[in-house]
């Protein structure tokens, strides 16, 4: 039975330009092969899988090569190449730092180093998972490393660079190898394949690059796996079956439910997924990427972001014209705050279906705006100026020509009567925070005017409420504040007890203007609201004007020293002041 060699190990790159995915780094290593620039030490970081140590092999062999070919790559012919080939040479040495990591096995190496080599130029030592070593290891190995003899090559490969000392850092050059791309792992995919006479979809093997994450073992490693499987036809079905993969279809299917408002569909779509065997955290990652695979799609110019095939691309880039950016954005945002809750949650199913429920509502939000415009009257959208004129606010009509009736005051009333004004001036009247201060003075005033402006929507701003103007005086309105005091205690006893000791004043133009000593109560919107709907109702009057003028008391300074605090305590308790003097006691400041 003939040996089976696996396809990380069979078409492991033996030359700089079999490497996949790394040019930057192997021209920067040619180029220092053939000006005769090389380093004492490098050091070769990066992902799992991306050629750290191939790429060490491969510099190894071709600097002591004997006759470089003129692109700086290694013959295969004369006596090193070959001893290398077949594991035969004294001159390259590779040591696995994850079990020779003590200071004896550095002690050797420092030892051998000395000894000059038999064949070749230099004497390579490779160092793979450098990051092992110990912090004595280090150290034993920091001179040699500094200072090494003329022959001594060392190359280090690790893939965490941040648990190596700096001393060993500075003494090397650091090569960053990046993560392949999927294109890349796609292409060296379809060679092997060639090569193996394997029937590979394509949609199947960037699947499988996919599921590598950017490194080319892991990938070349799911091939085997699924050539096991399926043979030599491999399927975009058989691949997502091996592999436990989601399906995309269900991205899209669940999209398009959710952009039909179908939340339904979406459930019982999710349902299928978790009965199916699948993950539903690993659903939530993946929908995140579809809604991302989505946005990038509405742009030409970043669909290369998204690492799928043309295909893929194409269906994407089709679902989301029917998506608005908004929907995208704000359902990319639940997606993630449910990814980050997730495993504190307790009901864990029902927590990602709140989520997918609230992007449908997002998306129902959507419909209902695209409905709300294509159903405009065109002749009551032509009617609205693009730049209304600006008008200016009409007179009061005289008595003469007035067809509304004057308002008299009430029989037995006393004081004086607010008189209304033209509504007009008070539509056009602009509200603004008004701050007054007064030279010489410790305390600072602020009014802030509340209207029936605020509590106006949009959906009743094109129909305004009828205007009333009852009329009231001072007396009527303490009474009717006093009133709301009293009521409203079983709603906020904290608010109601707070405006009971207010005294309100009655301005003209319907102001009702009061002191207060607190902005917290200005700024409770709802309460203070509450209290404004009361007086409009108590007196069938929308033209009131609500304005608390808000008094700061100037801020006490705090006692910082033990005498400051002594003092100030006994200021409010002068019990503790004769408690002192009757005991006799001293105070240490």
């Amino acid at each position: 039975m003939e040996n089976f060699i696996v396809s990380a190990r069979k078409y492991r790159p033996v030359t700089f330009d079999m490497v996949v995915g790394q040019q930057s780094i192997t021209s920067t290593l040619k180029n220092a092969i053939r000006n005769n620039t090389l380093a004492q030490a490098f050091l070769f970081t990066g992902p799992r899988g991306v050629g750290k140590t191939t790429c060490a092999r491969i510099m190894a062999k071709t600097i002591n090569c004997f006759n470089p070919t003129p692109e700086m790559e290694a013959c295969d012919q004369c006596e090193s190449c070959v001893s290398f080939n077949r594991s035969a040479s004294f001159n390259i040495h590779e040591l696995d730092a994850a079990s020779n990591n003590s200071v004896d096995d550095i002690r050797n190496l420092v030892d051998q180093v000395r000894i000059p080599p038999q064949v070749g130029a230099y004497k390579i030592y490779i160092i793979d998972e450098v990051h092992m070593l110990s912090a004595a290891a280090f150290n034993a190995f920091l001179k040699t490393l500094e200072e090494p003899p003329s022959y001594a090559k060392f190359i280090l490969a690790t893939t965490e660079k941040h648990k190596i000392i700096p001393t060993i850092l500075s003494r090397c050059q650091i090569f960053d190898f990046k993560r392949i791309t999927l294109e890349d792992i796609s292409k060296h995919l379809e060679y092997v394949a060639t090569k193996e006479s394997v029937n590979a979809e394509a949609e199947a093997l960037a699947i499988i690059a996919q599921k590598a994450d950017g490194a080319l073992r892991d990938a070349l490693s799911i091939f085997d796996q699924m050539v096991s499987f399926s043979g030599k036809t491999i399927t975009y079905k058989d691949v997502i079956a091996n592999l436990n993969v989601l399906d995309f279809d269900y991205y899209f299917s669940i999209t398009e439910s959710i952009l039909q408002g179908n939340t339904s569909a979406v459930l019982l779509t999710l349902n299928e997924i978790i009965e199916n065997g699948f993950d539903p955290q690993h659903f939530i990652h993946g929908m995140g990427s579809h809604l991302r695979s989505l946005l990038v799609s509405k742009n030409p110019e970043t669909v290369k972001l998204m690492e799928v095939s043309k295909s893929l691309q194409e269906r994407y880039a089709d679902q989301a014209k029917t998506c608005s950016l908004d929907l995208l954005l704000n359902a990319l945002d639940i997606n993630n705050r449910c990814d980050i809750n997730y495993r504190s949650s307790n009901n864990k199913r029902l927590h990602l279906e709140i989520a997918l429920l609230q992007i449908c509502g997002l998306a129902n939000q959507q419909t209902h705006k695209v409905q709300a415009t294509t159903s405009l009257p065109a002749n009551k959208a032509a009617a609205v100026p693009a730049n209304p004129p600006t008008q200016k606010p009409a007179m009061p009509a005289s008595p003469a020509t007035s067809t509304r009736p004057q308002e008299k005051p009430a029989a037995g009333s006393s004081g004086n009567y607010a008189q209304p004004q033209s509504s007009a001036a008070n539509a056009t009247e602009p509200q603004h925070v008004v701050r007054e201060v007064s030279p010489g003075r410790a305390r600072s005033t602020r009014t802030i005017s509340i209207s029936d402006t605020e509590n106006k929507t949009e959906e009743n701003s094109e129909e305004p409420e009828p205007e009333t103007r009852g009329a009231f005086d001072q007396q009527m309105l303490t009474d009717s504040w006093k009133s709301f005091a009293e009521s409203y205690k079983t709603v906020s006893p904290s608010f109601a007890n707070a405006i009971g000791q207010y005294e309100p004043r009655l301005g003209e133009d319907f102001e009702i203007r009061f002191t207060i000593d607190n902005s917290l109560i200005a700024s409770d919107k709802l309460n203070m609201n509450a209290l404004f709907d009361h007086l409009k109702k108590a007196f069938n009057n929308n033209q009131l004007k609500l304005t608390p003028v808000v008094t700061d008391k100037p801020k006490e300074l705090d006692a910082y020293t033990d005498k400051e605090k002594f003092e100030k305590m006994a200021k409010h308790r002068p019990h503790l002041l004769n408690l002192k003097q009757e005991l006799n006691l001293e105070t240490e400041f």
